[in-house]
Order: C-alpha cells, then structure tokens, then sequence
C-alpha cells in the first residue's frame, strides 16, 4: 500500500548483491508505475525506465527533448510503486558535467537504484537509428567522473553507456569501455552489438558487469535469457516490450470500436475490474481506511475528552 515498503536504500543493495550475483537479472521497462508492480509480480528482478519510453509516451521522439525534471519524475513514480532495484535512463546527464552530478543527485533523491550515462553527442538519437555521433572519450570520462563524484550513497549504480560500435566500430567500442571502466564506471551498456560473438568480445575485454539492450526492431540479434547468461551479461533490458505490446492492443481496440461502434467484442481481452484493483491493493487501502475512521469510543475517553474540553478524534 501507498507504494513500496522496501527502503532506496535497500533497493540499492540488493541491485548491487545482483550484479555480484553471477547470475543474470532480467529487466522489462515499464512506462507506468502500474506496469512495474506488474513486473514485479510476474517476477522478474528489476525495472528499466527508458528515455526512449518516456519521450514517445510524451508523444516526442527519442532526440533529446525530454527534461531531467521529467524524467527524474516518471522514474522516481515508477520506483516507488515497486520493491525491485530500478535502472533509469538519463541520455548523456542533461548537459555538462555538472549537470551530470546533479543528475546523479536528482536520480538518487527520486529512489532510484542506478542510472546510465551515454556517450552521445547532444541531442542524441535513438541508439539503433544511423546518424549517431559520439563525443570524444575525454568529454565522456569528464561525465562520468562527475557523476560517479556525486553520488552520496556507495550502492548507487553509475553505468556507462558507448554508443561507439555503430560510429567507430567494435574495436573503439571495446577500447572506450575500458575506459570508461577505469573512469568509475560500475556497468557498461554497449549499444547495438551484433550478435552473440560481438558480447563475447566485450566479455573478454572488459572485467565489470555488462548490460545487453533486446530491443525489438534494432540492430542486435534477439537473445534469450538463457544465451546472455551463458555469455557472462549481468543485466538485460526490454526496454520498449511493454509500451509496443500496450499501444498494439490500444491501437487494435481503437479501431474496432471506431468500426463496430461497441466494445463488446473486446471485453473478453480487457483487463478486469477485479484485477486491476488487486494489482493496485484496494483492499488494503480500504482496509487502512476503515481502522483510521471506524471505530468506538468508550465512556471513559469521552469523559477525559469532556474533562479536558477537546474535542477527541472525528
């Protein structure tokens, strides 16, 4: 009820014993703080806040429009309905490296578990698209050496995102990532690899954790959890799965009832009433209410109540 009982602080600790783990940890993106308590409940390990999802949900593109105020706002809201670490998109940190360490600061006080940082010249593009520019490595390492500075709890996540394997190729990408590691950076995110051969290389090449982005429509061969394990990835990433499988149905059930005139024929499919209030705990709410406005006063409170003049609880 009213959000998570699990502390940022312990959110924090747990996505750092998950990366020590050896084991992967799954993270769908959610676009609402509805959908990250379900993701919860269907079990996986964390939640991932796109600024891709974000940008389209604002009907924007993924060019760098978007705000850190409004990001850092649907992130905090999406990590507060939910016990899991949460990994948000910060694009290149809003500006120079001072706006990167206060990134990092805004991102912490929304209750965030981690945050990536990328390598892209501002406004970026989406990381699948051609035309991509990347920054100089001393420009990124000042970024990152901001933002790993400014953090104030030890447990948050910095990564680095390189966006060089379509700009420079896999070799700048592997060389830029090492460097990025030495610079504090907890995570590497390598956009774009090819196929199970190009993770590999980066397994190799770099010794902290790896984040694979399985993004539909993109550039990277889709593999299952079980093959990104078995390559040492730590975290994988579905960023958009949700948004495309929502706005499909959305876009669906539109057209039928522009169509038939009636959403009769959709029923069956909609979410019910009954499941949606258990995903969002009416009960307990309604139970929280009653006990806090419900209840008897015995004669003896009256009396001290009318002894002392007050007027006692309503």
């Amino acid at each position: 009820m009213l959000g998570s009982a699990t502390s940022a602080t312990a959110k924090r600790a747990a996505f750092r014993a998950g990366l020590a783990s050896g084991r992967l940890l799954r993270m769908p993106g959610a676009f609402s703080p509805l959908v990250a308590r379900l993701v919860e409940e269907t079990g996986f390990d964390g939640v991932y806040v796109s600024g891709a999802v974000l940008s389209a949900d604002l009907a924007l593109p993924d060019i760098g429009l978007t705000t850190l105020t409004e990001v850092a706002g649907r992130g905090g809201a999406i990590a507060g309905a939910t016990s899991l670490p949460s990994l948000l998109d910060t694009d290149t940190g809003f500006g120079e490296p001072l706006n990167a360490a206060r990134t990092v600061r805004v991102a912490e006080d929304a209750g965030l578990s981690g945050m990536h940082l990328e390598d892209q010249v501002n406004p970026k593009r989406c990381g699948h698209l051609d035309g991509k520019q990347v920054v100089d490595v001393p420009t990124m390492l000042g970024r990152l050496r901001a933002a790993v500075s400014a953090r104030r709890d030890p447990d948050f996540v910095v990564c680095a995102r390189t966006d060089a394997r379509g700009v420079e190729g896999l070799r700048a990408a592997i060389d830029r990532a090492k460097a990025y590691a030495d610079a504090g950076a907890d995570m590497i995110f390598a956009e774009a690899l090819a196929d199970e051969s190009e993770f590999e290389a980066f397994r190799a090449a770099v010794d902290v954790p790896l984040l694979a982005n399985m993004t539909e429509f993109g550039r990277s061969k889709l593999l299952s959890a079980a093959a990104l394990e078995q390559l040492g990835v730590n975290v994988v990433i579905y960023p958009v799965t949700t948004l495309r499988i929502a706005m499909g149905a959305v876009e669906a059930g539109l057209r039928t009832l522009a169509a038939e005139g009636t959403q009769e024929g959709l029923v069956p499919a909609m979410q019910t009433r009954g499941r949606l209030y258990e995903l969002v705990d009416y009960a307990s709410y309604a139970q929280f209410d009653s006990a806090i406005h419900d209840f008897t006063l015995t004669a003896a409170q009256g009396g001290r109540d009318a002894q002392d003049g007050s007027e006692g609880e309503r």
